[in-house]
Order: C-alpha cells, then structure tokens, then sequence
C-alpha cells in the first residue's frame, strides 16, 4: 500500500439548508450556533487534530456571509473557497467543481451538520487510518442507526464481512447510517455527469467495482439538520459537559 498523509479536506457546505428553517432563513446552516459556536468551526477543529492542513468549502446560499466568517479564520486548516454562486451543484457536481483544488491525491470530505462525541478513538484519525488507496475509492464512516441522534430513517448500506458495502434495497433496512463523513480519491469521478449530480452515482458505480468501504462509528453521532435535533445535540453536548 502506497499511502500519503492525506492533509486535504471539503466541506460541503452549499445546501439551503431548507429543513432547519426558520434558523437559516438569514443565515447559511454552517454558520447555526451549536453549543456556543457556529457548526462548521467544530466540523475544522477536529480536522485540525488530525492535520488537515487545506479545507476546500463550496459556496452557495448566503456565500458571502459564510465567506466572511471563514476568511477571518488564522488557525489551520487554511480556507480555500470552491464557488457555486452561479449554480449549485448537488453533492457530486459540487466536488467534481472543486478536484482542481482539491487536486490528485485522497481528500477527506465533511458535511457541515455532522457532530459527534467520541467514544475512545477519534473516529477521523481512525477513517484517515483505515483508509487504502490501492483499493478503496471511497471509505464511509458508518454509523448504528439506532444510537444516532437527528436521523430516523430506513439505513443506508450493509458492512460486509469483507469490510466493502453495499446498498439496502426499498424493502430492507439496515442498521448503519452514513455520517456524512468520508475520504474519497479523485479517481471516483473519472468519466463523471457534467453540472449538478449526486455523488450516490458514483457510490453506486463503485460499490459495483468493490471499491467502496465502510468503517464503523464509534461514540455518539448526531446529524443536525433540524431545529429540533439541534435542541436535542444541545442537550447531549450539555449531559457530556462537552
């Protein structure tokens, strides 16, 4: 296995943020206080700990705003901006915009509204870890459903026993969520959709290939995505003394 560090991050960070209204209503979801401080500058202090040292945030609604608060940023990881201002792109094309800046090598990517409390391991030092480039295009942190705060559907992959995953069917649910957390290699979008696309595309694509794996979370994951899981992961981080 021939693995560098991988010291580059995205955060997507673009979206409406429609479900968390009325808070985004003026304001982008990356910036919605949690716990004393806006969500994307606790999704970069923990890229700080692992050291990432560039993180590439695409830009949409209420850019200027979250271009704003980042530019003031003076810790690491330095703030590259991909801009989507003309059209935003979905989760796929969004990337795919930022590979020139995100380059050649593995990236890890990060939704803004993915928070957690550890267990033991930090699970970003554990996925940066587990991470093998001469197999995987795209390694998911997984989380157990039923121990995840602010999700409460249906699953989204299987873990194999080989550590690959694989999609559930309508019919089926599944005991893992993803975490909106995950490295990805460029090479996911060779021969990629032009304009707005999901990367669940490409996932597919690969899944097919066998190139796709799952690591499994451990601690307290909460996706943020509503007012009420936001009360609700206000609480948890209070219990923790977070």
């Amino acid at each position: 296995m021939n693995k560098k560090p991988i010291t580059t991050a995205m955060i997507l960070a673009a979206g409406f943020g429609s479900r968390m209204r009325p808070l985004t209503n003026n304001r982008p979801k990356p910036l919605v206080e949690l716990d004393g401080q806006p969500m994307i500058d606790h999704v970069l202090a923990r890229m700080s700990l692992v050291g990432i040292e560039r993180a590439i945030v695409n830009l949409h609604y209420q850019a200027d705003m979250l271009e704003a608060h980042l530019g003031e940023r003076q810790r690491k990881p330095a703030i590259c901006f991909s801009n989507e201002r003309d059209e935003i792109l979905d989760t796929g094309g969004g990337i795919k915009r930022a590979l020139p800046l995100l380059g050649d090598q593995p990236f890890l990517l990060h939704n803004s509204d993915s928070v957690w409390i550890e267990q033991e391991n930090d699970n970003l030092a554990a996925l940066l870890a587990h991470y093998d480039p001469d197999k995987m295009d795209a390694l998911l942190l997984m989380a157990p459903v039923a121990t995840s705060l602010g999700y409460d559907g249906a699953g989204d992959f299987f873990i194999e026993d080989t550590g690959r995953l694989r999609r559930r069917t309508h019919e089926q649910t599944s005991p893992n969520v993803f975490t909106g957390v995950s490295v990805l290699h460029p090479r996911l979008f060779n021969d990629s959709p032009q304009g707005a696309f999901s990367i669940n595309i490409l996932w597919d694509r690969a899944i097919k290939q066998g190139r796709v794996y799952g690591l499994p979370f451990e601690g307290k994951w909460m996706h943020v995505g509503t007012p009420e899981a936001l009360i609700e992961a206000e609480k948890v981080l209070h219990d923790q003394g977070k």
